[in-house]
């Protein structure tokens, strides 16, 4: 079984690191809250044809681990994530927006975001091979 997916047109295997934190970077993310977190982030991203690979949410911080197909960009599906999360948290426990330093904000500003992929000498034996591959595969062609 390969691990790449299959678009239309393309063969892709995308995944990403994601990291955020609430405003403040405040300890709120236990029991119910970080259920309601998870909930919606596998809810969102499979709404968006992303597959949660590990999550995990700790008081202060969320780690995502995620493959994203290569059309679906990265900003706005976190965009929509932790925008969709937070109107859902607020509804869910609207005691959280009654301290006045949430605001309209459950989450802070920004993201971490990294590409996990093969690493850099695995990519080098590939494209190696390839190379080789390809010459075998011209000099078959002029032989005959």
């Amino acid at each position: 079984m390969s691990r790449f997916e299959k678009l239309t047109h393309v063969l892709w295997h995308c995944q990403y690191h994601i990291v955020w934190v609430p405003k403040y970077r405040y300890r709120v993310l236990k029991g119910a809250i970080a259920q309601e977190v998870v909930n919606c982030i596998q809810v969102y991203c499979a709404r968006n044809r992303c597959e949660v690979v590990e999550l995990n949410v700790q008081a202060d911080h969320v780690h995502l681990l995620m493959k994203v197909p290569p059309k679906v960009s990265i900003s706005q599906l976190l965009g929509i994530v932790k925008g969709k999360t937070a109107l859902r948290v607020f509804s869910r426990f609207p005691y959280l927006r009654q301290k006045p330093y949430w605001g309209n904000h459950f989450w802070a500003k920004g993201y971490c975001v990294d590409t996990v992929g093969v690493d850099a000498d695995m990519i080098r034996k590939y494209v190696r091979y390839q190379e080789k591959q390809e010459q075998k595969q011209i000099q078959m062609n002029l032989s005959r």
